[in-house]
């Protein structure tokens, strides 16, 4: 997979590409399909498969000033990771900013599209809007299809339960708690992942030694304590995790994950870990002290503990 930036950078394919524009927060199961389709439409036409990611997300744009917030389920890097994993030939990272939002949709299809990547071939949804005032629609991409000579293709939907698999979806059931669920319409758990930054050493002084990781800007906040898997490297590690703002600590702390890997003793500062969330074990809780706190952790590791032994030994039957 080659990713650009600049639009000048972009090697134009001799033959052309088939594209697919979008978000694409949390490549869930549906947007697999997608890229499938995509895959399997350039190799029908033997052209090269592209993908445009939208960043930042154009809520958060538009909304920067308000309170109102896009809760992401993946950082821009996560991503960028998940689309190599499937097997696109180039991507394109799209700035949105307001020199973007004000582009004319006509502008978008024969500047950007046509002339700047060499679309033959766009596979979108039939809701999809776009250009100044969202005026540019599938219709209107199929009409200049014809005059500039490539074809639209409608995204196949996936569904399972007869649910639509959506981003807004898998939100609904993170927040829900459905770490199963989740994890089917996704096609792998949910994680975050990040370097592990040195803390304020609460957690070592607890007797609980923590990886602590950014999760990010506008992340979806879980909130509360998680049986999590950890892979640093080649290694999958059982952990704790607490998701949250540590109300018991620090009133004015930030959005922190904060993981002790089970029965783990090594120095993986600077480190990148993936976290991925197997089941939450409590919600978010303030003590009355440390001591308080300890008690509780203690509980939590050892309920960790006994959803990993069922765990796994549900998966050996």
């Amino acid at each position: 997979m080659l990713l650009f930036h600049d639009i000048d950078e972009f090697p134009k394919p001799q033959k052309g590409c088939v594209v697919t524009i979008g978000k694409f927060d949390g490549v869930h199961l549906g947007h697999q399909l997608i890229f499938d389709q995509l895959k399997s439409q350039a190799a029908e036409s033997d052209l090269a498969s592209l993908v445009i990611v939208i960043e930042p997300h154009p809520e958060e744009f538009f909304t920067k000033y308000s309170d109102k917030k896009l809760l992401r389920l993946n950082t821009i890097r996560e991503k960028l990771q998940l689309l190599e994993s499937v097997g696109i030939d180039f991507v394109y990272q799209l700035n949105f900013d307001k020199k973007t939002s004000e582009i004319a949709a006509e502008s978008y299809i024969k500047d950007f599209l046509v002339d700047g990547l060499g679309v033959r071939a766009m596979i979108i949804g039939d809701d999809f809007r776009f250009g100044k005032d969202r005026l540019g629609d599938y219709s209107l991409l199929e009409e200049y299809g014809k005059k500039y000579n490539y074809q639209v293709f409608k995204t196949a939907t996936y569904e399972q339960n007869g649910h639509r698999i959506s981003s807004t979806y898998v939100r609904e059931q993170l927040l829900s708690d459905n770490f199963d669920l989740v994890t089917k319409i996704l096609g792998r758990p949910y994680s975050i992942s990040g370097t592990v930054a040195k803390g304020q050493q609460l957690g070592a002084s607890l007797g609980f030694p923590t990886c602590n990781v950014d999760p990010g800007f506008n992340r979806i906040s879980l909130r509360g304590v998680f049986a999590c898997e950890v892979k640093l490297g080649r290694r999958i590690l059982q952990a704790a995790a607490n998701f949250g703002y540590r109300p018991t600590v620090d009133e004015k702390a930030t959005l922190l994950l904060e993981v002790h890997i089970l029965d783990f003793n090594e120095d993986v500062y600077g480190q990148l870990i993936e976290v991925m969330f197997r089941k939450k074990i409590r919600d978010e809780l303030k003590f009355d002290g440390v001591d308080a706190l300890k008690t509780q952790i203690s509980i939590d590791v050892e309920e960790v503990r006994k959803y990993f032994n069922n765990y796994s030994a549900l998966n050996t039957l």
